[in-house]
């Protein structure tokens, strides 16, 4: 117990924390866009309802509760060890700046979406907390469907996208939740040590993927509810 603390308060082992948080945080985003993806379904959000409904509904709510903490702890753990890592750690090892900051090239891969990294952690972070203030803790108006009432989230969220400002905000911090992912994924195969001269192009064609995919899918969401959906229906 006392060898795994130790090496998880060094600076590969919080690397290593970051990598496995980050892609937990990578799965809980599938999921949450697949779940999402069901507001382009043109039932005047029947199908979105019925998931949020479902997932409020496990275990008595518990289930739901227990993920949210789960949730929590993963943000904190990966947001904790990415500074400690990015500033703290680094500062140690080389109290010194560089004269010039440039592409170092190979298997460095520090680009724009690196260096941005300590910037676009945080304001997805903040993003994350109104975002579940705005539609979580949100006053819901009922919907029934076959006898059964429940939550009508997607009056809120149509109501919230058809603001533009909100609709504008979204789409700049999905914006950089893709430049996040594009080098937090890579980041993760290299700190697990996957990224061998025979997977190196595989796993950079995954990381362009990851933010190509999960940022513009959620990307597209707050545009087409604007422009496309009208408030009570299609």
């Amino acid at each position: 117990m006392a060898s795994f603390v130790t090496y998880a308060g060094s600076s590969v082992g919080k690397k290593v924390l970051v990598a496995l948080t980050g892609l937990l945080l990578l799965g809980f985003l599938i999921v949450h866009l697949l779940g999402n993806l069901t507001l382009l379904i043109p039932d005047d959000g029947e199908a979105f309802n019925h998931y949020a409904h479902f997932l409020e509904g496990l275990i008595h709510g518990w289930l739901i509760i227990a993920f949210e903490v789960g949730l929590i702890a993963l943000f904190l753990l990966h947001g904790i060890n990415a500074i400690t890592v990015a500033w703290l750690d680094k500062e140690r090892a080389r109290p010194q700046k560089y004269a010039k900051v440039a592409n170092a090239g190979g298997r460095s891969h520090k680009t724009l979406a690196s260096r941005t990294m300590i910037l676009t952690g945080p304001v997805i972070l903040v993003f994350v907390i109104l975002h579940v203030r705005m539609f979580k803790f949100a006053d819901h108006p009922s919907v029934v469907y076959d006898g059964v009432q429940m939550k009508n989230l997607y009056a809120v969220v149509v109501d919230a996208f058809k603001n533009p400002a909100i609709m504008v905000a979204y789409l700049a911090v999905m914006f950089l939740l893709g430049t996040h992912l594009w080098h937090g994924a890579w980041s993760a195969f290299q700190s697990l040590g996957w990224n061998s001269d025979r997977h190196i192009r595989i796993l950079t064609r995954i990381s362009v993927a990851a933010a190509i995919i999960l940022g513009g899918g959620f990307f597209i969401l707050p545009p087409y509810i604007f422009f496309f959906v009208e408030r009570g229906g299609h």
